[in-house]
């Protein structure tokens, strides 16, 4: 049995499929009691990660565990994990824990996170990936009322990642050997900019897109009316002052699953429906 956190999540929901595909026995993991539109034979759980001890009924009898970074004890979750007998954990992190940037809440928080699992005595996979194609699901709104997308950081390039490849890997390490004390960072195939990821959409949705660039101080306006402040920071800590590269394209996709890592068109026309104009 594999234990799947943040089942219901971008990464957590392409795992749950891709190892119900494989016909591995899996459980999910929700805050609520819905089957949330798992595949057949799946086994809902409920659980709180910010609450180790709520996990002992999900963690029993689970061989492997993927786990969600940055919640409030992480050694105690993984202290749950190690009681309950699990055998190996896949850790999600993220990019900016390969840089030194201690005073940036993000980055702290991922960093804590590789510590914990580290120090826990279990058997780990760390996946490092780049920037999620489906963060583009925020312009959907916008997408949806007219043909411009209004977004920061124009210039910053991101080889965005298909979180069906980042689930990829996760579902090799959790049911694979060779994987143990592994960090992998995982990328899509090419670095875009937002213009580029407009253009990408405007091919596939057969529309006169067209990408504007967000000044700073409404783009920083934006996202404080949504996340605490000190994520708001880090965002402009990465991607306006320059702290976070994430344009590397890494071979990790195409090494461990041996297909090439899907691209931001093929994710685009797998959810086109999403951006569909409101009538």
């Amino acid at each position: 049995m594999i234990l799947v956190t943040g089942a219901t999540g971008n990464v957590g929901s392409e795992l749950v499929r891709a190892l119900a595909g494989m016909g591995q026995p899996v459980r999910a993991l929700t805050r609520g009691d819905g089957r949330a539109g798992f595949p057949p034979g799946v086994e809902a759980v409920s659980g709180d990660l910010n609450d180790p001890a709520s996990l002992r009924p999900a963690l029993r009898g689970a061989a492997g565990v993927f786990l969600m970074p940055g919640y409030a004890d992480m050694p105690g979750v993984l202290a749950e994990a190690r009681q309950a007998g699990v055998a190996r954990v896949v850790q999600l992190s993220g990019s900016s824990a390969g840089i030194d940037d201690p005073d940036n809440a993000i980055t702290r928080y991922m960093t804590e996170t590789e510590e914990a699992v580290r120090a826990s005595g279990l058997p780990w996979t760390i996946l490092r990936p780049a920037a999620f194609m489906s963060n583009t699901l925020g312009w959907a709104p916008q997408l949806r009322a007219g043909d411009v997308v209004r977004a920061p950081f124009a210039t910053v390039r991101q080889a965005v990642t298909d979180p069906a490849d980042i689930a990829a890997v996760a579902a090799l390490a959790l049911t694979g050997d060779g994987h143990e004390g592994r960090v992998y960072p995982v990328s899509g195939p090419e670095p875009l900019t937002p213009a580029d990821r407009v253009a990408i959409l405007a091919q596939v949705l057969g529309r006169p897109l067209r990408f504007e660039a967000q000044p700073d101080d409404e783009a920083r306006a934006e996202m404080s009316a949504s996340m605490p402040a000190k994520y708001v920071d880090a965002f402009f800590r990465f991607y306006a002052d320059g702290t976070l590269d994430e344009s590397m394209v890494w071979p990790t996709v195409h090494d461990l699953t041996g297909r090439p890592p899907r691209t931001f068109a093929q994710w685009a026309a797998a959810h086109a429906d999403e951006f569909a104009p409101t009538r």
